[in-house]
This record gives structure tokens, sequence and C-alpha cells, in this order.
């Protein structure tokens, strides 16, 4: 095993160069003047897989973006696993807010920094770093599945997997896209949040008016709006949606401090919410109000707004039904709406919770795979965040066990400005990677 782990670290300032290729490649498919780019980050993934031994690799789209598929066969008895990881990323925000410019990777203190550097064009690399420690030639059979709009929601996951099914079939699926415990401690990812969202819309007035004429008399739809939103939590901060579902957490602890410097709360501000930091984050529904167009600042007027809208973005604990979870929300914007005000509630995007059972001999050896490389015990842990096509994969192979792993750590600020990877991480987490595929071979 110790050969194994030196050849990751021989290939490792090749793959850290490959990845530093793909990260000055602004794949972003929410942005449709650079859908060109997504084109050519998924021709870039499908070469390196292609370099890397792969003998059948191919770009495919089912009506969304394009996907890689490559796949090297399993020898004789031996098991096929399945590397999943996306090549498409965030949009950047305002690059003036970035330290280094987003799609030049730059390294400062031991991290990587750039727009999917980590989320998730490092979990390429974990691939990428595994294969080439193995000589192109893994003891398993692989097949690498890189995805192009898992930020966009994943629209045309289901096709692919329906038309790509024979293709895309494993006994063990590694999705490369989670966070660790830290960066000395890795994590397995056992239960994942749904998502369920929605645009409310609060009409008051068929057209606007003079605040100073009317205001005290007749609401204004943005007030109304206010009061409506709020309705959504109690004083404590818990939701205050009725029927909606509460799982159980993993039994880890998570102190206040580790709260605060994770998430730069800001002096005074308080945590919301009853209950562990664990089961609040990882277990209960949340809700939360992620936009409102209405009159800027810099356009307004002594006007009573007639209208105005607000996205709501609700995450459905595991074994919660995101649809129900909508439909409970709908229903309570439509009960509580104040002063008589019209509402309408368009529904969004859903995203079905999952929940792992991570036990049985593969699970096993994933658990000793990241003892080995990173020196730690690895923690199961929730994820409060979603990754509905989960639900997806293990509806389309149900016999599959999936693993959820990740090269993230808590600084890493995916979807945020300054998002970086801690190198020390990448290493780690490709060595365990190449580990597990050696024991599955064994096994």
């Amino acid at each position: 095993m110790s050969e194994l782990v030196q050849k990751v670290r021989d290939v490792l300032p090749s793959v850290r160069a490959d990845l530093e290729d793909l990260v000055r490649i602004e794949s972003v498919w929410a942005d449709p003047a650079r859908r060109g780019e997504v084109q050519r980050s998924a021709e870039a993934v499908s070469k390196l897989f292609s370099e890397a031994g792969f003998g059948d690799v191919r770009i495919v789209s089912e009506g969304g973006a394009p996907a890689v598929i490559a796949r090297h066969p399993a020898p004789p008895g031996a098991p096929t696993v399945l590397l999943y990881a996306h090549h498409d990323v965030q949009p950047e925000g305002d690059r003036g807010q970035w330290e280094s410019a987003p799609f030049e990777p730059t390294e400062r203190d031991g991290r990587l920094y750039g727009r999917g550097t980590a989320d998730d064009k490092a979990g390429i690399a974990t691939h990428l770093a595994a294969i080439r420690a193995f000589a192109g030639r893994p003891p398993v059979g692989v097949t690498v599945f890189v995805e192009g709009e898992e930020e966009s929601g994943s629209p045309s996951l289901g096709a692919l997997l329906a038309a790509h099914k024979e293709l895309l079939a494993a006994d063990v699926i590694v999705i490369a896209d989670s966070d660790n415990w830290s960066t000395e401690q890795p994590s397995l990812t056992v239960s994942l949040r749904g998502l369920a969202d929605c645009v409310v819309e609060v009409a008051t007035l068929d057209h606007g008016l003079h605040s100073g004429m009317w205001g005290g008399v007749v609401p204004d739809a943005l007030s109304a709006l206010v009061r409506l939103l709020a309705s959504l939590h109690d004083d404590e901060g818990n939701v205050a949606v009725a029927g909606l579902h509460e799982a159980t957490a993993a039994d880890v602890e998570f102190p206040a401090e580790r709260v605060r410097a994770d998430t730069g709360v800001l002096d005074g501000v308080t945590e919301i919410g009853s209950g562990s930091t664990a089961q609040r984050l990882w277990a209960k529904p949340a809700i939360t109000v992620i936009g409102i167009d209405t009159t800027p600042i810099a356009s307004a007027s002594n006007t009573l707004i007639p209208r105005a809208r607000a996205k709501v973005s609700m995450r459905v604990a595991p074994g919660g039904d995101a649809a129900a979870h909508l439909a409970a929300l709908t229903s309570h914007l439509e009960a509580h709406a104040p002063w008589g005000a019209q509402v309408t509630v368009t529904p969004g995007d859903l995203g079905e919770p999952y929940a792992i059972d991570a036990t049985g001999p593969v699970y096993d050896a994933a658990r000793a795979a990241f003892r080995e490389a990173w020196a730690a015990e690895p923690v199961d842990t929730g994820v409060g965040g979603s990754i509905p096509f989960i639900a997806e994969f293990a509806a389309a192979f149900p016999d599959a066990k999936i693993l959820v792993t990740g090269v993230e750590d808590p600084n890493t600020q995916a979807h945020s400005i300054n998002e970086s990877l801690h190198l020390g991480v990448l290493e780690r987490a490709a060595t365990a990677e190449t580990l597990l595929l050696e024991a599955l071979g064994r096994s």
C-alpha cells in the first residue's frame, strides 16, 4: 500500500497542472453567454481521460449541458465503480470582491483559489489522480461520469441516466462532491437534505399610489410581503410551516464556536432555531428568502408599491417528500396573506433528500481507505445542502452502493467569493480513492 500511496504523490503535480487548466475555463452553464466554455470544458475533460488510458470516452448530451462518460472495462470477476464529478461551476459574482482573479488559479498558504478549484473540478482531479496512480490500469472496472449542469440543478440528468443506463451501470458509485469535517479529518456523507423552492407574489393595488395621499389607509405590497415572509418562522427562528418532516441527525459534536468560525456570523448575531446544531443543519427543514423583486432604492419614489415578489427556498429533511413540502409551503403562504392581499405562488425546482445506510463491506473498505490516507478516523456526517441527483442515481441503480465523498472543507467557500481547495486535502482524497479501488479489486 505504501508503494501505491507514493504513486499518488508522484502523479499529483501533473494532476494539479491539469486542474489549473480546467479552472481557467469559465464553464458556467447558468450563463448562456458562456455555454461555449462549458463545451470546451467537456472537451478538455474528455481529452484528459482519453490520455489516461480510457478506450471508450464520449461526450453526451440529452437536451442539456455536455457530460463526459469514460469507461475502462472490469477485469474478470471484478466489480465496476462509477466515479462522479461535475465540470460546470457557479457564477463568480462580483469579481472585485475576489482577492485574485476567479478563473486564474492562485496558490496562497497551501490553498488553491479560483472558481471550481474545489466544487467540483477537484473531484475530476481526484478521479484522474487515482487512474494515473494505476497507470491507466485500475484493478476494477471504472466508469467516469462528469456532468455539466449540476450547479443548475441537473435538469437533464434523468434523461442522461435513462439514455445511457447500460454505460453507467455500476456496483459502487463514488460521488466526489461533498465536504470533509476538517482539513485533517475526512467525512463520509450519509444524509442530504432535499430542496423545494417557489416564487411568491403579493398584490394589493392595480397601480401605484402617492404614499402621502393614501399611506396609512391602503396597504402597499412590499409591506404585506414582508409580513407574509416573517410568518415562515417563529420568534426563535424555527420554521413555522405545518406538516413538515424532521429526521434524526448523525451523533456528532458541533460546538457553537465552530459555527461562528465557519460561517463568519457577525458579532451580536445569534443562531436561530432549537435543537442541536447537527439536528438543525442536517435533519430539520429550513426556509430561506433568497431574492426579492421590488423597486430598487435608486429608483424609489413616494409611492405605494402595487406588487412585490420573493423567491423562497426550502430544505427538506431526509425522509421527507419534496413535492409534499412544497405543497405545505404554498398552503402556508396562501393562508397567511395579511390585510387580504392577493397571493400567487409559482412552484419552482424540486430535489429529493436522501439517507444512506452506510453499512457493509463497501463502506468498511471506504473507511479503511480514509484511515490510511488521512491518518484519522472518518466522521459520518450529514449535509445541510442538497445534491438531488443522488436520489436519481439511487433510483436508477437500486443495487449499487453509493459513497458520497469530497475535497471540500469548512474554509472552501464553495459558491462564494474566494472559493479555494486545500492542497493537502486533495492529496488525501486522491489517496483514499486509490486505496478504495485497490481494496475493491482485491475483494
